[in-house]
């Protein structure tokens, strides 16, 4: 059964433990590396083979030897990743040194800190400005249905915080100094003996609770043999509460992870002390912590989530000596470039853009004092580490633009022997008995999370260093997690053939009455046309009795399929089987049995289907056809049938009329990174049952907002064409989008919307309503029952909500094993006049109407089908489908 969405798991999105395994982090070779390296005579190219035992003759370059393990070194834990983000604040806090930054120990080499962010991670860093999304007349965003449940969430409050006052410093430089590193270093030279204790510095201004004498500073530094004049002056006071007081928490708060023996790994710390290792898949799980403090409804609270890093056993160059094909480069590129590697002697990540043969460790590189050395003298010198092979290529780094204006360089050689892989490839999580392995220890469930959120509590409050740290500042947590009141939603009905009833129960899950339930809508299937290898001829026979079997019992026909014989499982065979079925037999539906799960064979199936014919499809794995629970599969197929051909299963009662509900979700295309494909859904029906489908390809954000403007003009046109009017009103559902993209959503896809949707059918502003709603589910925040998980249809709109955002988090789904991610909602604008109560009933309605699952999905279902449409485009189809399919479901 056809099942490539987002991670299999995903696509029937029950949730469970989020924050599992992910990839960690690597560093960078060289001071300054802006141009490639100098060229010197490099040694023979050798074929990527294992080598044979040393021969005579041969000179040691020539010998390609898998290099010893070697331990990193102690002093260059802690360090920072240039994947974390953040902004690159440097912070001082009262009573220490002038030198001392956040994230690292005092002493510390300062060339070594790297591109060190003072916020890091997802939900901490305030890199933009706040959006406020909450309508100013709203006096409340609370909603009153359902029943009242006590609650737990992932969050310890801050009890004290000292009132104290910080001071906002100018700090011009003349001349003009470019990098941030060294704007920081003069800064720190200048204040060295001024009786400044603390200070957050962000490469402009200063922030500091002490004020400085004389005012303004002025003083002359040494930079590169040249005095660069250094001005401080005084701006104005920062408010208690401004956005900065809340980030220096931040900065704090992960300064004591380091004096709680943490590592930073990416954005987040790790416990390498308590490593689990994985020894039949060569791998290690490290367990950690994500913390992020923000100003909540009444409340400062710190998020703490407990999270988990896949450490890879193996390093680049043994993928490297892996590579057998008649082409062993072109292969290692396939496999390495786009991953993320982490340098074993920094625990560092980069992501590998490419790979230079041409260059060795033996070469050289410009230093930043202008000497040049060699790639083996440097790593000897500086970390003390001998490069074992001589000859090995290198990998290669490109900074972003905001990295090369912190100070990074713009290429950045990576030695692959240094270098350790991360996170897993996609065989290792086809792997059942490998995700099985990891889930063991990373899908935690309620009772052991709070556990050991309350160990990470005890902790930071036993650690005599980051106790001095907070009291330096004033500061004291709460040990208890934050515990507040929420509600539970009722129970939906689910509406089937002939308006009968069902329920999902406490777990909304209505599988049981699946195989009986009549179809909502029941679409013709005339000719169903099933290729098939010829060794799979008898099980394929009994399938498609068990598919008409379990047709039946829903009251719906799937007619005579006709199987057509193949005599192999190649691509091509399958396509021109294809051809001629479609030229002879003019089928209603072609479906496939495929022996295994081949990308390549799949990917063709469906460009010759939905692209270059325009006729429903569906793709079976050969073992699906024997599988113990053949006729569960059966159901699903006969409902995934239906849909394909227009008809729905189900429905649920929508309270409102001529209301349109949109999806919108952008996947990046697999074969052309640059490209992104946007798969937009539109509801024709007052049940909201039957979609109008379109997908568009965007290289930049403006044409993703042109084209979702664009896409909704349609839409409406085609709406009024099934209607005889144009929709009321409109509720847009928006995926894809982080919290450092919402300021461009907010000013340029909403107003772009509006602007469209006024000019070219509304004509009046306030005959347009619309609500346009950010759908998250890659958040932080868990929430806890009494009894473990909360139930289905959990709203939570206070307490760990935003002030400034008019937002709610929704459990919509039941998970029995792990802890349940609740989705969070942001509706950016509003102007539909619904209350908010009817909002969150809205959304966990709809999060019953997703087809591929006969029970509640984690977002509304118009945007997981938007996330499948753009996800088949992205992954297989690389262009949009044939206009035929843009009334059905094709792509479940």
């Amino acid at each position: 059964m056809e099942g490539r969405g987002r991670g299999r798991a995903r696509g029937r999105a029950r949730g469970g433990q989020q924050g599992g395994p992910g990839a960690p982090q690597a560093p960078r070779p060289g001071p300054q590396q802006s141009q490639p390296p100098q060229q010197q005579a490099p040694g023979p190219q050798q074929p990527w083979s294992r080598p044979p035992m040393p021969q005579q003759g041969l000179s040691q370059q020539q010998q390609w030897v898998r290099p010893p393990m070697q331990a990193p070194p102690t002093s260059s834990a802690g360090r920072g990743s240039r994947l974390g983000g953040g902004d690159a604040s440097d912070v001082v806090p009262p009573q220490m040194t002038a030198g001392a930054v956040s994230g690292q120990a005092e002493g510390a080499d300062p060339q070594a800190r790297g591109n060190r962010g003072g916020v890091r991670g997802r939900g901490g860093a305030f890199r933009s400005e706040i959006i406020r999304t909450k309508p100013s007349n709203m006096q409340s965003k609370q909603g009153t249905s359902g029943s009242s449940i006590q609650l737990t969430a992932n969050y310890f409050a801050l009890l004290q915080a000292g009132k104290w006052g910080l001071n906002q410093y100018q700090v011009d430089f003349n001349p003009p100094v470019d990098l941030t590193r060294d704007r920081k270093k003069l800064l720190r030279d200048a204040l060295q003996d001024v009786g400044i204790n603390g200070y957050l510095f962000d490469g402009t201004n200063m922030y500091t609770p002490q004020r400085l004498h004389p005012d303004p500073l002025d003083k002359f530094v040494e930079h590169n043999e040249e005095k660069i004049r250094v001005t401080v002056r005084l701006v104005g006071d920062v408010a208690w509460g401004d956005r900065h007081y809340i980030q220096l928490f931040n900065i704090i708060i992960r300064k004591c992870l380091t004096f709680m023996k943490f590592q930073l790994v990416g954005r987040d710390y790790y416990d390498p002390n308590n490593k689990i290792p994985v020894h039949e898949h060569k791998l290690e799980l490290w367990p950690g912590f994500f913390t992020s403090i923000r100003q909540h409804e009444n409340n400062i609270l710190m998020a703490c989530d407990v999270t988990f890093k896949v450490m890879r056993q193996d390093n680049c160059y043994d993928l490297l000596l892996g590579c057998q094909s008649s082409n062993p480069q072109r292969e290692f590129q396939s496999q390495i470039i786009g991953s993320i590697v982490m340098a074993s002697y920094s625990n560092k990540t980069y992501r590998v853009d490419d790979v230079d043969f041409k260059t060795t460790p033996q070469h050289s590189f410009k230093m930043k004092d202008g000497s040049e050395c060699t790639y083996m003298d440097y790593y000897a010198k500086r970390y003390s580490i001998r490069i074992q092979v001589k000859n090995q290529p290198l990998l290669v780094s490109r900074s972003k633009p905001r990295e090369i204006r912190a100070g990074m360089s713009e290429t950045i050689y990576l030695v692959p022997e240094l270098c350790q892989l991360t996170g897993l490839t996609d065989r290792q999580r086809e792997n059942f008995h490998l995700m099985k392995a990891l889930a063991d220890h990373t899908r935690i469930g309620p009772p052991q999370r709070i556990q050991k959120l309350k160990e990470f509590s005890d902790r930071l409050n036993r650690s005599p260093e980051a106790i001095q740290e907070l009291k330096r500042w004033d500061l004291k947590f709460s040990q208890d997690l934050v515990k507040f009141q929420g509600r539970v939603l009722p129970p939906e009905a689910i509406i089937g053939g002939g308006d009968r009833k069902y329920t999902g129960g406490p777990q909304a899950d209505w599988t049981k009455d699946l195989r009986s339930m009549l179809m909502f809508e029941a679409a013709s299937l005339s000719k169903l046309a099933v290729i098939c290898p010829g060794k799979f001829r008898q099980p394929c026979n009994d399938f498609i009795q068990c598919l008409q079997r379990a047709a039946r019992g829903m009251q719906w026909d799937v007619g005579q399929p006709r199987i057509f014989d193949i005599g192999d499982d190649r691509a091509q065979t399958y396509l021109e089987m294809i051809e001629q079925i479609i030229a002879k037999a003019n089928p209603t539906m072609i479906m496939c049995i495929v022996p295994n799960n081949s990308a390549d064979r799949y990917s063709a199936i469906k460009k010759k289907c939905c692209v270059d014919r325009g006729i429903p499809s569906q793709v079976i794995l050969a073992r699906n056809l024997t599988s113990k629970g053949v006729m569960s599969i059966a159901t699903k197929v006969v409902v995934q049938l239906n849909c394909k051909v227009g008809g729905s299963p189900w429905t649920v009662g929508i309270p409102l009329s001529n209301i349109m509900i949109v999806g919108y979700d952008v996947c990046r295309d697999t074969v052309n990174k640059k490209k992104s494909f946007a798969g937009m859904v539109a509801s024709l029906n007052k049940q909201i049952t039957r979609y109008f489908n379109f997908t568009s390809e965007h290289e930049h954000e403006e044409e993703l907002s042109d084209n979702f403007a664009s896409f909704l003009v349609i839409a409406c046109h085609k709406f009024k064409e099934i209607n005889g009017r144009h929709p009321e009103r409109i509720l847009i559902y928006r995926d894809g989008v982080g919290e450092g993209q919402l300021p461009y959503v907010f000013e340029h896809e909403v107003t772009t919307i509006k602007n469209r949707l006024v000019s070219e059918i509304y004509k009046k502003a306030e005959d347009l309503r619309m609500a346009f709603v950010v759908v998250s589910k890659r958040i932080n925040t868990r929430i806890f029952g009494d009894r473990g998980n909360p139930p289905p249809g959990t709203v939570v709109d206070d307490i760990v909500t935003m002030p400034e955002k008019y937002d709610f988090f929704l459990v919509s789904q039941c998970v029995r094993q792990g802890t349940v991610s609740p989705t969070s909602y942001n509706v950016l604008s509003d102007t539909l006049g619904l209350p908010p109560d009817r909002m969150q009933i809205i959304a966990y309605k709809l999060c019953h109407m997703y087809y591929n699952w006969s029970g509640t999905v984690r977002v509304p279902a118009p945007c997981q089908y938007a996330h499948k449409l753009a996800f088949l485009t992205a992954q297989s189809l690389h262009r949009p489908a044939n206009r035929s399919l843009e009334t059905v479901l094709y792509y479940l």
